[in-house]
C-alpha cells in the first residue's frame, strides 16, 4: 500500500500555478497524486508529473456525464490506471431502481475501460450512506450490482458523517475497496473544519487496517481553513509515522 494526493485539495493553487503546485507536493514527499479534471489539463500535468518524478496509479473523472473515450484516452496519457467517477448527487441514491441503473452505467463504462487497459471505479460521499436500501446501505446494494472487475474508491470520512462506521463499512465490502480516500475532521458537512490525519474523530489507522485489498490511500482535504500546504504534509507525516505505508 502507498500514498497518495487527491489533488483537488490543491484545486485554487493549481489554477493559479499547475507546475509550482505539482513541485511543491513532490518537496512535502508525495511521489503519487489522484489527478481531477484531467482531460482539460492532460499536457500541462503530464509535463508537470515527469519533470517531478510524480506517478499517478488513478484519477477521478465524470464517466457518467462526459465522453468517455476522451477521458480514458487522456488517462492513457497520464498513466492512469484507475477511472473513478467521483460523484453522483443524492437524488441517484434513494431507490433500487436508479441504484441499478447506475450500476449498469459504470459496468458499461468498465467494459468501455478495459480496451485502454483501465480499470473504472466509484467514490462515494454521505449520501449513499445516508439511504438504505433493503436493510443496507446504498453503498451496500450498489457494490452487488458491479461487475467483478470493477473497483470501489470509499471516501471513509464521508461514510461517518453519513452516520456509518467505516471500518463496518469497510469490512462488509471487502476486496471491492482498492483505494480509500483519508481525511480527518470533526464529521460534519462544514468542509472547512476539516484537519490532518490523526487530528480529528476519525480513528485513521484502524480505518487503513480495515481495508484488506487497500492499494492506495489517498489523502484529501475538501477543504481547509489554514494553510493547505501545511496541512497534507501533517497528513503525510502522521502516516508515514504510524508506518502504515512505506512510501508515500
Amino acid at each position: 500500500m502507498s500514498y497518495s494526493l487527491q489533488l483537488y485539495t490543491l484545486r485554487d493553487a493549481i489554477q493559479d500555478d499547475l507546475a509550482g503546485t505539482i513541485r511543491k507536493v513532490a518537496e512535502i514527499g508525495f511521489t503519487q497524486v489522484e489527478p481531477y479534471n484531467f482531460v482539460a489539463t492532460a499536457k500541462e500535468l503530464g509535463a508537470a508529473l515527469k519533470e517531478n518524478g510524480l506517478t499517478a496509479p488513478s484519477g477521478h473523472a465524470p464517466l457518467l456525464s462526459q465522453d468517455q473515450d476522451e477521458i480514458f484516452a487522456a488517462a492513457k496519457e497520464l498513466g492512469i490506471g484507475t477511472v473513478i467517477d467521483p460523484y453522483l448527487p443524492a437524488e441517484h441514491w434513494q431507490n433500487a431502481e436508479d441504484i441499478q441503473a447506475t450500476a449498469a452505467k459504470l459496468n458499461a463504462a468498465a467494459k468501455k475501460g478495459a480496451e485502454y487497459g483501465i480499470r473504472v471505479g466509484y467514490h462515494n460521499h454521505q449520501w449513499e450512506l445516508e439511504s438504505s436500501i433493503d436493510g443496507r446501505t446504498a453503498l451496500e446494494y450498489f457494490e452487488g450490482l458491479l461487475d467483478p472487475e470493477l473497483v470501489l474508491e470509499v471516501d471513509t470520512y464521508w461514510v461517518a458523517v453519513g452516520g456509518q462506521d467505516p471500518v463496518d463499512i469497510l469490512t462488509k465490502l471487502g476486496d471491492r475497496v482498492k483505494l480509500i480516500h483519508i481525511k480527518d475532521g470533526p464529521l460534519t458537512t462544514d468542509t472547512k473544519a476539516q484537519l490532518p490525519a490523526g487530528q480529528g474523530k476519525v480513528a485513521v489507522l484502524d480505518v487503513i487496517s480495515a481495508a484488506r485489498s487497500l492499494e492506495v490511500g489517498v489523502v484529501e482535504f475538501d477543504d481547509y481553513d489554514g494553510d493547505i500546504f501545511n496541512a497534507i504534509a501533517e497528513s503525510l507525516s502522521f502516516l508515514t509515522a504510524s508506518g502504515e505505508g512505506a512510501k508515500a
